[in-house]
């Protein structure tokens, strides 16, 4: 989840805390923290919104490249049965 922050420990985690303590003060600190904790999940909520667009996006790119596919595998099936038939009905 924090892949950005890299390896942080439990003291860091205690300085990063006493730091943000002293500039909002206890008072305020439960609702900064309430506050950041609604504005990532927010974020998260967000970004999964636009990934799951994307990848439906994408899905559709795929089957529409699918379906383009299968036709043109059908034409050229067509194609050869119709050969084989003109080459049979020469043929008799």
């Amino acid at each position: 989840m924090f892949g950005f922050i890299g390896n942080i420990g439990p003291w860091e985690i205690v300085l990063i805390l006493l730091i943000a303590l002293i500039v909002v003060g206890p008072g305020k600190l439960p609702e900064v923290a309430k506050s950041v904790g609604k504005a990532m999940n927010e974020f998260k909520k967000a970004t999964t919104g636009v990934k799951r667009e994307f990848e439906n996006a994408l899905k559709v790119d795929d089957d529409s490249a699918s379906k383009t596919d299968k036709k043109q595998e059908a034409g050229k099936t067509n194609n050869i049965k119709s050969e084989l038939e003109e080459t049979d009905s020469s043929g008799s």
